[in-house]
């Protein structure tokens, strides 16, 4: 398979430093972000060499348009957008929680991939081809207590992705994309102990990551899952 340039936010832990590791170990070529610089150090010092990683955080749309412009100057247009980083509430009745709260994973999860979104697309749109995936949730497509937040933004996602589909030139795509459940911080926050029945993200790395690198123009606006999580 041809050598990519995937943009990832949200990479220092969970599904996106799973994913970093899988790219990076397929020979890909990575720009990722993520808020905690002492995470960065650690991934910078494993994986020099032709990558970018920058700490920012995708609320500040003038940093995260800084970001773009040095991905582009340096990668040209990347192949594979995964918009990856967000936040879930803590686990409560939506009337118990503040609106200071509300509104953080609102920010992460809405604002957060449009202010990416809006940063990558003219570039990946002069180039005329490239996948956008925005990571949505089994909660983008159903409902659980305590969450509500959380799916508000997923179902969102859901809805934003579907509408950028119908409004992208042929030969890019963009895919509201389900991951499946599994073992991460964000997951044990809502199940406690009962996550660790759930693959870890290092082995949903190895299912995703190839399913992803198969998206193409043909897959525009469809709802996917990566295949794990059917399993």
């Amino acid at each position: 398979m041809d050598k990519k340039v995937v943009v990832i936010t949200g990479v220092s832990r969970g599904l996106g430093r799973a994913m970093l590791e899988e790219f990076a170990a397929r020979g890909h070529t990575i720009a990722g972000c993520s808020r905690s610089e002492q995470s960065l150090t650690e991934i910078k010092a494993k994986h020099p060499g032709s990558n970018l990683f920058s700490a920012l955080d995708v609320c500040d749309w003038k940093a995260v348009e800084l970001w773009a412009a040095e991905v582009t100057e340096k990668f040209g247009a990347p192949a594979l957008l995964v918009n990856n980083a967000a936040l879930i509430n803590r686990s409560a009745p939506l009337w118990e929680l503040t609106p200071e709260e509300f509104s953080s994973v609102i920010d992460v999860n809405i604002k957060g991939v449009f202010n990416v979104l809006h940063a990558f697309l003219p570039a990946m749109i002069l180039k005329g081809e490239g996948v956008i995936v925005n990571f949505s949730s089994g909660w983008g497509r159903s409902t659980s207590p305590e969450v509500a937040p959380y799916c508000a933004t997923k179902w969102a996602i859901e809805g934003l992705t579907q509408a950028l589909a119908q409004e992208l030139p042929d030969g890019l795509a963009a895919v509201p994309l389900n991951p499946g459940i599994i073992d991460t911080e964000m997951l044990r926050s809502c199940f406690g102990d009962g996550a660790q029945s759930y693959p870890k993200p290092e082995a949903w790395a190895r299912k995703a990551v190839p399913f992803l690198l198969s998206l193409n123009a043909g897959q525009n606006g469809q709802s996917l899952s990566v295949p794990s999580a059917q399993e």
